[in-house]
């Protein structure tokens, strides 16, 4: 290793490990893809096998820019993670504490013209329509309440036989008639 290795690169708020390959490395920043990473890693083209510490402060500088806006350096409109923006109707590519609050604000607005998605986030429920019968369940209480005495709630169809009718006398027992 040269003397000019870094081992921790900063990019976006994010140390990244200067040991790590490129491609490797830019996936630990927040937002970053390994195929967005690929994809601009091959777009600017540097070597995939060199690794984060070995890049020059002006490699470092271009590959930022790239990540800001990927599209500008030939990376495909489908690849972005923001395509046409609420409120731009830009396609953008978001990273670390951008893509946060966009996220929080997407919710934020959901949550304020009670779409099904926004009273599902509000009650803390699934979302995208994963079953919720037996997962998902998250509290105090995971199991079936029961109660207290053990008894059942109300009086069981064999006592009282089919459709309220007395039932039928067991075998072996006489009906006893009541006496008068």
């Amino acid at each position: 290793m040269s003397s000019s290795f870094k081992y921790i690169v900063r990019m976006f708020g994010t140390d990244v490990d200067g040991n790590k390959p490129i491609m490797l490395g830019l996936t630990s920043i927040r937002g970053i893809g390994f195929n967005m990473a690929f994809s601009i890693v091959k777009s600017l083209g540097l070597d995939l096998k060199r690794k984060m510490g070995e890049l020059s402060d002006e490699e470092v500088s271009r590959l930022s820019k790239a990540l800001q806006d990927p599209v500008s350096v030939g990376v495909p409109d489908w690849m972005v993670n923001r395509q046409k923006d609420f409120e731009s109707g830009k396609n953008l590519h978001l990273n670390t504490s951008g893509l946060i609050m966009s996220v929080r604000d997407d919710i934020t607005r959901m949550k304020k013209i009670r779409s099904y998605k926004g009273v599902r986030h509000e009650r803390g429920l699934k979302v995208r329509g994963q079953r919720t019968r037996s997962t998902g369940r998250k509290g105090l209480v995971v199991g079936v309440k029961k109660k207290k005495g053990g008894g059942l709630l109300r009086e069981a169809p064999a006592e009282r036989g089919e459709k309220g009718r007395e039932a039928p006398a067991e075998k072996g027992k006489e009906k006893e008639k009541p006496s008068e």
